[in-house]
């Protein structure tokens, strides 16, 4: 679903983007000529967009993320430091109609040191190394809901119930997100292990 809310930018397009882009990066610029540059706007970061930049014409190939706006961009490093030095420069506006985007955009640019735990809406959503038959769709399925939001703390605490995927194991799980954009999990439930998918140790 997260990654579904990107809209590839066309050649004028990135070109435009990367000149101003490029002068933000360390080495080598992206050439707007191999280069593609899928983007999507961030409710919760006003004016900003977040950025999945790739040229595989060279070698080895080259991939990005960030959250940008003009003469301002956050590169994204799989860990939690640039995001939540973000929220407080940005600056991050949570409310209970976009939070649960926060939610998918903090777990899927977060890797813990064993892996990501990958917010999971649907079946559609599991990286499946085959697909499975129709009978075990329906039943995963059914195990499955949205992101969903349970309540909110007197001191703005947002409280959201999840399913995600961690390795080959689907959890339930509840998250906390503070005002600041501070994430926990909590209350972590094994709902289905041994799922036959994709190892995502290079991340997506």
């Amino acid at each position: 679903m997260f990654r579904d809310a990107y809209i590839k930018l066309d050649v004028l397009e990135v070109e435009a983007l990367l000149q101003q882009v490029n002068p933000l990066l360390d080495g080598s610029p992206f050439d707007p000529r191999t280069a593609t540059v899928l983007a999507m706007d961030l409710p919760f970061y006003p004016g900003f967009r977040l950025l999945d930049i790739a040229d595989h014409g060279v070698n080895p190939p080259r991939r990005v993320h960030a959250v940008f706006k003009p003469g301002a961009m956050t590169l994204l490093d799989w860990t939690n430091a640039p995001i939540y030095a973000l929220n407080q420069t940005a600056p991050l506006r949570l409310d209970e109609n976009n939070v649960a985007d926060y939610v998918r955009f903090f777990f899927a640019f977060v890797r813990g040191r064993h892996g990501r735990f990958l917010i999971t809406e649907s079946v559609d959503d599991i990286a499946w190394k085959d697909e499975p038959p129709p009978s075990a769709r329906k039943a995963i399925s059914s195990l499955i809901e949205p992101a969903r939001l349970r309540g909110i703390d007197d001191d703005g605490t947002f409280h959201l119930s999840v399913r995600l995927m961690f390795k080959d194991s689907l959890f339930k799980a509840n998250v906390a997100i503070k005002p600041d954009g501070q994430a926990s999990l909590s209350d972590e439930e094994l709902v289905v292990e041994d799922m036959p998918v994709l190892d995502d140790s290079l991340g997506g």
